[in-house]
């Protein structure tokens, strides 16, 4: 009886310090509504603690960049990435083939050497939903280009009107990318990856932009014939004024694709007025149908290009894969019995330069593609 005051006293205290913790709590939770983030959120965010009010704080009311959260998930380390366009007539078999140009694509990092781990920095885009759930199914990086109800399903026979939109779409995408700072090698999927080019390109950072061309007569510094199928660009102020350049001329470039816009621009000197630095790649190692590398012991990359179908790509670009698995077979037994490697060539391209007997739809039998 005598110690009732105290428990008395003491359950006060306590009662007084449940209401105080109460108060502290609904504060916090007034607080946080107050700021438009639902409050449960808000703590599963910020391990349940009151917001701080330094404006530096994280805020989540801005929807998130599907974009870069797909470069990101892509990124070698140092933000670059690969990226490939695709669409619906490249990743799906027609009834009578056997493969498609996408398995030919993916085919050749298996093939290839220190190719491999490659396809984990590989961003697959896909202008139609075909190719998309085509790329989901590989379970490669994905992501869906919208084309404004534009179709770029089908095959788009070089240099037709949609073959030109499209690659209109394509720029544009890519001066996003590099907007959001990203670095990248741009690909097209008719270039068959024998060897890994990051060994065969520059490491040197002033060198903005390192671009494949159609013929190469020696010099890396001197313009020439370029192909925008294959390319290595570093994202920088310089680099993105050249592709909002580039982009903003495609309303005046009527007949025009736009790698031959981009050749106009260097030929017109965009190269020195934003100072950029371009080195123009030596078709030994990144080859294509227009000039064949002579050194399969150098080679890196192949592109089907100076070609017209999907059709006859696919088919001049299987004869190349098995030229370079009988390399690598060839190579391994001459090796392990001590004897030279040299003296392979290629199989002729007979798919492709027949296929510009048949005429396009716009008249012109202009040779790059």
């Amino acid at each position: 009886m005598d110690n009732q005051p105290k428990h008395s006293s003491i359950g006060s205290n306590l009662a007084c310090l449940s209401l105080l913790l109460a108060c502290a709590v609904y504060l916090c939770i007034w607080s946080s509504s107050s700021s438009l983030i639902n409050p449960l959120f808000s703590f599963q965010k910020h391990d349940a603690q009151c917001p701080s009010k330094n404006p530096t704080t994280t805020t989540f009311n801005v929807a998130p960049d599907e974009l870069l959260a797909t470069l990101d998930k892509a990124s070698i380390g140092n933000k670059t990435v690969i990226i490939a366009v695709i669409n619906k007539a490249y990743a799906v078999q027609e009834v009578k083939a056997d493969t498609t140009m996408l398995d030919l694509f993916i085919e050749s990092f298996w093939q290839g050497e220190d190719t491999r781990h490659l396809l984990d920095h590989l961003v697959l885009v896909a202008v139609d939903q075909t190719a998309y759930d085509r790329c989901q199914f590989l379970r490669l990086n994905c992501y869906r280009l919208e084309t404004d109800s534009v179709d770029f399903g089908g095959e788009k026979l070089y240099m037709s009107q949609d073959f030109i939109k499209m690659m209109w779409r394509r720029t544009w995408f890519l001066l996003e990318v590099l907007k959001r700072g990203y670095s990248f090698i741009f690909t097209d999927t008719d270039v068959l990856w024998l060897r890994n080019p990051f060994s065969r390109l520059s490491q040197n950072e002033t060198e903005d932009l390192q671009i494949s061309t159609d013929m190469f007569f020696g010099d890396p510094w001197n313009e020439t014939l370029i192909n925008t199928g294959f390319y290595h660009i570093r994202s920088n102020n310089k680099t993105i004024a050249l592709f909002d350049r580039w982009y903003n001329m495609k309303d005046n470039a009527t007949g025009q694709k736009e790698q031959d816009v981009l050749l106009d621009l260097i030929r017109g000197g965009i190269i020195g007025q934003l100072g950029l630095k371009v080195r123009f790649l030596d078709t030994l190692y990144f080859s294509g149908f227009c000039q064949d590398s002579k050194d399969f012991g150098a080679v890196t990359t192949v592109h089907a290009n100076c070609c017209r179908s999907i059709v006859a790509k696919v088919k001049d670009l299987k004869a190349v894969l098995q030229d370079w698995k009988q390399f690598k077979k060839t190579t391994a037994q001459k090796t392990t019995a001590g004897l030279a490697t040299d003296g392979f060539q290629w199989s002729g391209h007979w798919g492709c330069w027949n296929s510009w007997k048949v005429p396009n739809d716009t008249g012109k039998a202009n040779h790059k593609a």
